[in-house]
């Protein structure tokens, strides 16, 4: 297992009903095909062995003894396979029937778990044949020459990795309390599911919802597989439905009523899902009093190393992958804005807002909520007042772009040329105005700030920040500059999803004319603008020349901040997820800056101004991030290093 990750599949194999031989053939193909895909642990559907529609067959003596003898010949012929098997059969334990779940692996049979809770409603009648496991047995029985644990108070844990999982069979994962809560709140971080479930009208949809919720309930990953074409059907059909999820998000899911075996396969990733738990405290404080005292069944994860993962690994993490989620995510965060500013707004009994605005994009993505705000409360737009204000940085383009956007939107607009009043600031404090360093810098920041702060108290309003998530969690923002203000809008949204909230804005909240000055707003390149433009005019000072491509940053803060991702994990992810963009080596370069500056700035972080939580991220020195300034960063770049 690497960084975490272990390889789990899910088989739907072609079925005889009631031909135990045929059933052991494929069964035995589908694992080999699975090692060879290094998979490490498999679960076929419910009753494969036999068939999930045998019926009254299942009281015949001959078909159970079948099973065990073709059980026996599977562990044989897996002998020397690494992959932990896990197939459904009938088993007969004293007086009573159990639909079990067998684990297997390396020619042992690990553990039987039983089915908990028995149908019989709905066409379905699996207590004419089974009984609960709940029932009271030996915890231990005999299996093919072997003494094998019984029960389900099983738990199967992984040594030397994290792979600990649980199971439980099909109506299991219906109840109100799945034996799967009990398992995970026990230390299961997996969950696998033999079911045969019918196909009817409007199951699909709301099974796929029973597994999600299931998998984020329980903060763990689950793996669900279903019976196929091939059971009868007499009376009903099944559709080989298998999916594999994670925390409520699915990775994979094979393809319903096909006529063909079906073997899907990804990775849980075990590392995020303990991270998850960690922070969980409504997971962690859980009362376990109601769940039996779980046994726990040893296995091992043999043989493998993975140099790549299957499952996909997104480089824009916080932007939805397509164009509809990416709407209704652009639709609801500028309805978190407004409603969050509008409440300000309210509170204070003051109506009008006063920001600055570049013509880069988080200026104007600033401004269009506070439009959006203002018109959701019938407050004229002429009290919003949006103040541009020139530099020795600012180009010809962008302090057109502010203009015309200020004017279409019908806002206040302000044009106040800042050169002069710094130049004065710069003999005060003795600075040489043709060092272009960091007090050249911060200066023009500061006085912008300054001239927001005055007229907001002037006009009776709000300022209104503009700085953006990623900005500060690299500490890009001067203290006490644009780092400063009265409420900030964009200190939960992303850098990456700046882009596409401007994009739908110019598609839903506003006119043609604007909807132009926004794609030319696209066009031009990050920049704070505090240098002085080249000798064409152009801009000079591209931020993401200086401390790297902000795709990359958000990618960093998604899996270092979101679950705590080392950094070798990390460049790992990142080399996957922009295959031929980046090599390693850059990866780890930008890597380093981010970490430095994230934790060499939290002070600026500290003392940050109210703003909305947006998304999973949260910089809040309140409610989000909990962690002090002068931290050390030297373990985390060692990490780098070796």
């Amino acid at each position: 297992m690497e960084y975490g990750f272990i390889r789990v599949g899910a088989a739907v194999p072609e079925l005889k009903v009631g031909d135990c031989k045929y059933n052991r053939e494929r069964i035995i193909e589908l694992i080999n095909r699975g090692e060879k895909l290094k998979i490490q642990i498999l679960v076929f559907p419910e009753l494969s062995l036999t068939g999930y529609t045998c019926g009254d067959l299942f009281y015949q003596s001959i078909l159970l003894e079948d099973a065990k003898e073709q059980l026996g010949l599977i562990r044989e012929a897996t002998r020397n396979t690494n992959i932990l098997s896990i197939i459904g059969m009938p088993l007969n334990v004293g007086n009573y029937l159990f639909n079990c779940a067998v684990a297997i692996q390396r020619g042992k049979i690990l553990a039987v778990v039983p089915k908990t809770h028995i149908p019989n409603n709905n066409g379905l009648s699996e207590g004419r044949w089974f009984v609960s496991g709940g029932i009271s047995v030996d915890d231990m029985i005999f299996l093919c020459g072997q003494e094998v644990p019984f029960g389900v108070d099983l738990i199967f844990k992984g040594a030397k990795t994290n792979a600990n999982f649980g199971i439980e069979i099909c109506e299991d994962v219906m109840t109100p309390i799945p034996p799967s809560v009990g398992q995970a709140l026990a230390g299961a971080l997996i969950t696998f599911n033999l079911s045969a479930d019918v196909e009817i009208i409007g199951k699909e949809e709301k099974q796929r919802n029973i597994i999600q919720c299931q998998s984020s309930r329980c903060i763990s990953g689950y793996i669900y597989t279903s019976a196929g074409i091939n059971e009868s059907t007499t009376d009903v059909v099944f559709g080989g439905h298998a999916m594999i999820c994670e925390n409520g998000k699915t990775l994979c899911e094979s393809e319903r009523l096909s006529d063909k075996e079906q073997l899907i396969y990804t990775e849980i990733d075990t590392q995020r899902l303990m991270s998850e738990r960690r922070k969980s405290t409504i997971f962690r404080d859980c009362p376990r009093t109601d769940f039996p005292k779980y046994r726990e069944v040893g296995f091992e994860i043999f043989g493998y190393r993975m140099d790549d993962i299957k499952r996909s690994i997104s480089p824009y993490p916080f932007v939805p992958s397509t164009q509809s989620e990416r709407n209704k995510r652009c639709s609801k965060i500028f309805s978190i804005q407004s409603a969050a500013l509008a409440k300000r707004i309210r509170h204070t009994s003051i109506r009008r807002a006063v920001l600055g605005v570049s013509g880069g994009l988080d200026s104007t993505q600033a401004l269009l909520a506070v439009v959006k705000t203002f018109d959701m409360l019938n407050i004229k737009r002429q009290n919003i007042i949006a103040v541009t204000m020139p530099g020795f940085g600012t180009t010809d383009t962008t302090l057109a772009s502010s203009i015309e956007l200020a004017k279409t939107l019908k806002v206040d607009l302000r044009i106040i040329d800042i050169k002069d009043a710094c130049i004065q600031h710069f003999k005060d404090i003795g600075q040489d105005p043709l060092l272009h360093n960091t007090t050249y810098e911060n200066v023009q920041a500061r006085e912008r700030t300054q001239i927001l702060m005055d007229i907001a108290n002037k006009e009776n309003g709000l300022v209104i920040g503009t700085g953006d998530l990623s900005e500060l969690v690299l500490g890009w923002c001067t203290y006490n500059g644009d780092h400063m203000s009265m409420y900030s809008v964009n200190c939960g949204i992303p850098k990456t999803l700046i882009r596409h909230l401007i994009e739908w804005a110019a598609g839903n909240l506003i006119d043609g004319d604007t909807g132009r000055i926004l794609s030319k707003i696209l066009e031009t390149p990050i920049s704070p603008e505090l240098l002085p433009p080249g000798e064409c005019g152009n801009i000079k000072q591209k931020t993401e020349d200086i401390i790297g491509p902000y795709e990359l940053h958000d990618f960093f803060i998604y899996h270092m901040l979101g679950y705590g991702a080392n950094p070798e994990k990390i460049v790992f992810l990142a080399f996957k997820a922009f295959k031929g963009k980046y090599t390693r080596e850059a990866i780890k370069g930008w890597l380093s800056i981010f970490i430095k500056r994230f934790f060499s700035h939290q002070f600026k972080r500290s003392c940050l101004p109210d703003g909305p939580r947006i998304g999973s991220i949260n910089l809040s020195p309140r409610r989000g991030l909990c962690m002090p300034s002068d931290a050390q960063a030297d373990s985390w770049l060692f990490d780098l290093d070796t």
